[in-house]
């Protein structure tokens, strides 16, 4: 990531924060970064596999890709 990616980054976490229950990114397990989609990617699974939830997306410009969800049930 460059400068303006770990900018936007820090403004969806802010974003996050202020959302009850701390929003999409409530529960991530780790942030990856998706050049492709510009995106980053709030991934949930735990112990690198265990995985109940897909991914919450959301570009850098703030807008929600995936919201994710549940895998199961």
């Amino acid at each position: 990531m460059g400068h303006e990616e770990i900018d936007a980054l820090i403004k969806v976490l802010e974003s996050e924060k202020a959302k009850p229950n701390a929003g999409l990114a409530l529960g991530t397990w780790a942030i990856k970064f998706d050049k492709k989609r510009s995106a980053f990617v709030f991934d949930k699974c735990e112990n690198e596999g265990y995985c109940e939830e897909r991914p919450a997306v959301i570009a850098t410009s703030g807008e929600v890709v995936d919201a994710g969800g549940p895998l199961f049930g």
